[in-house]
């Protein structure tokens, strides 16, 4: 999974950094993007696409890749992705993701086929990117981990929709739970039910 940044870096550009993102699908609770530089050599954990590792797996990978790597986390609120759409909104957290790097990449690989708009570096977007470039599955496992832990919090705040289950996504004990007591404020109002909830 090194063969694209290896590629890059005999072409010069040595801070490749792999940019993904957790939560465009959910139906609360805001986006969450991440951008990894790659510093080691090797891994312990495995560094793979976050959706094919289990929990423990990813929290294992979580931690050994911010205690090696170079790490940026940007999210945007729901109300960012009632006022912009789910896709402004993902650019955005990504960009947000990129300027909280400790230094600026030489090269952004994005998971998935567009590209960010208005980035001040080169990339390139790459169709399931988590399982071709271990930059980009070292930021899923990051963007995952990060919003899941978001979303186990506010579980505690609206212990009503189980949200440290369901993780905001629309499962059908969610959908039920909503169109019996309605929204919280961490449901995403641009979003809609089936039954027009």
């Amino acid at each position: 999974m090194r063969t694209i940044e290896i590629k890059l870096q005999e072409q010069g550009f040595l801070k490749v950094v792999g940019v993904d993102e957790a939560g465009r699908g959910p139906l609360a609770g805001p986006v969450v993007a991440a951008a990894v530089h790659i510093l080691p050599t090797s891994f312990e954990a495995e560094i793979r696409d976050s959706k094919r590792l289990s929990p423990r797996k990813r929290e294992l990978a979580y931690e050994e890749i911010l205690g090696t790597c170079l790490v940026g986390v940007g999210l945007a609120t729901v109300g960012e992705i009632d006022e912009l759409n789910i896709l402004q909104a993902t650019f955005l957290a990504m960009k947000r993701a990129l300027e909280a790097l400790p230094k600026g990449p030489d090269f952004c690989l994005v998971d998935g086929q567009l590209e960010i708009p208005d980035l001040p570096w080169p990339q390139e977007a790459i169709i399931r990117g988590d399982n071709l470039s271990i930059s980009i599955a070292a930021a899923s496992i990051v963007a995952k981990v990060e919003r899941d832990r978001l979303m186990d919090g506010y579980d505690e705040i609206y212990p009503l929709y189980n949200f440290g289950q369901n993780k905001g996504y629309a499962t059908k004990e969610h959908r039920d739970i909503i169109k019996q007591y309605g929204r919280c404020p961490l449901h995403r109002g641009s979003f809609r039910l089936a039954g027009g909830l």
